[in-house]
């Protein structure tokens, strides 16, 4: 029976983008000003994250402990919230909509590994959280997957597909539960 060689693990062809000098000066910036919640100045993350390559939206909301992993892999729409200890894992892009929410402790992950080879290569996909997305808390995102405009995945869940426009998702994988009616 083949077993795993993680001596072997090679995660080419993915490349983290930027300099050495930039991820190492964001790897800071990141754990003084973002993963912290002793600056709780959401302007000064704002300017950080343009700074660095992201594109975001106005009237943007990130509180406190928030972890992100490369800025110029992240597009935040207009109006869009962040909210406590979420964990923005963008190897590859993150594209979210405005008026989109992310609740206390989502997750939104775009590697994983692949677990029938020896190597456990790499595996990466974008994220796209479209206007109006709900993440509930310590809910997660996989790699791949596109939340459409106004879909909601319920707090504890896990989307491992695409989440169809207007409907609320639970569970882990998360299934439809019914459609979202907004009034």
């Amino acid at each position: 029976m083949q077993q795993t060689n993680l001596s072997a693990y090679n995660n080419y062809p993915f490349h983290p983008g930027g300099n050495p000098l930039k991820r190492i000066v964001w790897f800071y910036i990141n754990a003084v000003v973002f993963k912290t919640s002793l600056l709780p100045v959401n302007s000064i993350k704002v300017f950080l994250l343009r700074l660095f390559g992201a594109k975001i939206g106005n009237n943007v909301t990130i509180k406190p402990c928030v972890n992100i992993k490369y800025p110029w892999f992240l597009t935040i729409g207009d109006e869009t919230w962040i909210g406590e200890n979420v964990w923005i894992d963008n190897l590859v892009m993150i594209t979210i909509g405005a008026n989109a929410c992310l609740s206390q402790g989502a997750l939104l992950l775009t590697g994983s590994h692949n677990y029938k080879k020896s190597t456990f290569d790499l595996i990466t996909g974008s994220i796209i959280l479209e206007d109006g997305a709900w993440i509930g808390a310590q809910a997660i995102v996989n790699q791949g997957v596109t939340v459409a405009s106004h879909a909601v995945l319920t707090s504890g869940s896990v989307a491992t597909k695409d989440l169809a426009a207007y409907a609320i998702y639970q569970g882990n994988p998360a299934v439809k539960v019914r459609e979202r009616i907004i009034n």
